[in-house]
């Protein structure tokens, strides 16, 4: 892939990321992402402006859902077209690099920190199930879990996949040691061109979260009231029903 073609790639991928992220935000609901916060701790540093709490709430929700959807839209087409590998036939893999002596499976991370213990054993299960089906190419089969940054490598114990990372990660792939520095760097000014569009979805999702905001959960006088947001949060609707069958 030249420099052009990767350039055109670069700004295709980044056009896919920004509608993606626009929509995710005009479709997002309140309560959606209100109960991923901690409300003992905006109490507790004394935060009184819904506003607040709506924008910490909404930006860190965004951050790391911005995470994920960029490996989809940006990371995950590169390492396919540059590469010059196909689309996995199973679920939980992306990529198939194949040539005559050896079959390489690929899930396209991100970053190293992607996942919890669940998901790495998912994401070894998917490896395992996609090499029991191509058992018969006679081939070596090779699973990795490549990351889009980041400096983790090595076999996990137990795990028949390998970590590769950042610029070893694009190096394998694509026989360019500096690809990595490539895609930073042909990012140009294209982000700026949508921003604008953005910040107007960024705008009204935070003037509409916080009239929600102030509708559920404050006082008629402004105040936020604090019970009826942490029973939002924290509230074991099963207590309330064992209760009423105990007065029953």
């Amino acid at each position: 892939m030249n420099t052009d073609e990767l350039e055109k790639l670069i700004a295709k991928c980044l056009h896919d990321f920004y509608d993606r992220r626009t929509k995710r935000i005009q479709e997002l609901k309140l309560k959606e992402f209100m109960s991923k916060k901690n409300p003992y701790l905006f109490r507790a540093i004394g935060t009184e402006k819904a506003s607040e709490i709506v924008e910490d709430v909404l930006r860190a929700f965004i951050s790391s859902s911005d995470e994920g959807m960029f490996g989809d839209a940006f990371f995950e087409p590169i390492a396919k077209l540059a590469s010059g590998g196909v689309v996995a036939p199973s679920e939980g893999v992306d990529v198939a690099i194949e040539t005559e002596n050896r079959y390489m499976a690929i899930a396209v991370k991100s970053g190293p920190h992607w996942g919890n213990s669940d998901q790495l054993r998912k994401q070894n299960e998917s490896f395992v199930s996609l090499r029991s089906r191509l058992y018969k190419i006679q081939k070596q089969f090779d699973a990795v879990i490549g990351h889009a940054y980041g400096q983790k490598k090595g076999n996990p114990k137990g795990k028949i996949y390998r970590n590769v990372s950042g610029q070893a990660f694009w190096t394998e792939i694509t026989g360019d040691r500096d690809f990595y520095l490539k895609l930073i760097t042909l990012i140009k000014d294209e982000p700026q061109k949508h921003k604008p569009e953005y910040k107007k979805a960024w705008d009204a999702a935070v003037n509409r979260f916080t009239g929600e905001f102030i509708r559920d959960f404050c006082f008629s006088d402004g105040r936020i009231d604090w019970e009826k947001l942490v029973q939002f949060v924290s509230e074991d609707k099963t207590l309330g029903n064992l209760k009423q069958k105990k007065l029953g």
